[in-house]
């Protein structure tokens, strides 16, 4: 059994139909919650295209982690042993789902799994990172400008693992939100989405808390679609939700003395086989 979350917020149903019509050509035993933060419920008429679509509209925008906080409550009531959380901007082929989910099956010690993430043209994404500093955050976003841009981009060679080549499997500590697979399990241990995040970071958050009860697993033997607009980048209200999560999240974590996620990143690095230099 699967559960699968996708938040909704005011999409256009073409979109949505995409990532629908991918979640339901599996074979598994799956059941699909929408949660719509949309101001209306307009989106409702989509949970009549199968009956393993249940539609939750929760009537105002109650921000990403929370709304999937919602359908995640469902997965640990019902004991379901993995829990699909999905952005309504994906989509995949038949066969991707059985693929990891079986996996995931077979290796108990995997708390979070993501497949290889393609832009649509088929150009790949690097959406497996490092725990984020500071300066990798807000220096990529502000800097990327001469006489910073060749630092910015030494920078994201390695904050983005870029050198590892995205072709074998990988223990890492951040892993994108676009497709979070998670063993329902773990969050026994480790909580649902910290609901202080409205939008961004939630996913950084909840990976670094699974990274250390279990694996994260970044899985390249299938792979998704993903439209990835970095909204925050063209809108400056997105920008906003952006800049305050990263403040709660330095705030949570510890901005440039956060010794934890230094010796985790030196670590991974070290594991990955990285010889540069890391300043």
């Amino acid at each position: 059994m699967l559960n699968i979350s996708i938040v909704l917020y005011k999409n256009k149903e073409s979109q949505i139909i995409k990532v629908i019509k991918s979640v339901l050509s599996t074979n598994l035993k799956i059941k699909l919650y929408l949660i719509d933060n949309s101001p209306t419920a307009d989106l409702s008429k989509l949970s009549k295209i199968d009956s393993r679509i249940e539609y939750i509209f929760t009537g105002k925008n109650i921000g990403y982690g929370k709304a999937n906080n919602i359908a995640l409550r469902k997965s640990i009531e019902q004991k379901v042993p993995f829990h699909l959380v999905l952005n309504p901007d994906v989509y995949f082929n038949e066969g991707v789902l059985e693929r990891i989910y079986e996996y995931m099956n077979q290796n108990p010690e995997i708390g979070l799994l993501m497949p290889k993430v393609l832009y649509p043209n088929g150009k790949l994404q690097y959406l497996c990172k490092l725990l984020p500093t500071p300066v990798d955050l807000f220096g990529r976003r502000f800097l990327n400008f001469r006489p910073f841009k060749k630092l910015i981009e030494k920078r994201n060679e390695i904050y983005e693992l870029r050198f590892t080549s995205y072709d074998k499997i990988m223990e890492v500590p951040y892993l994108s939100g676009c497709f979070m697979l998670i063993r329902v399990e773990v969050f026994k241990k480790v909580g649902l989405f910290d609901e202080r995040f409205f939008m961004y970071m939630e996913d950084t958050d909840l990976s670094r808390r699974i990274y250390k009860v279990a694996k994260n697993i970044y899985f390249p033997y299938v792979h998704i679609y993903h439209e990835y607009g970095k909204g925050s980048y063209k809108n400056f209200k997105l920008l906003y939700y952006h800049i305050i999560s990263a403040i709660k999240y330095f705030n949570k974590w510890g901005w440039f003395n956060d010794t934890e996620r230094d010796e985790i990143n030196r670590r991974v690095l070290e594991k990955l086989g990285y010889k540069g230099d890391l300043k």
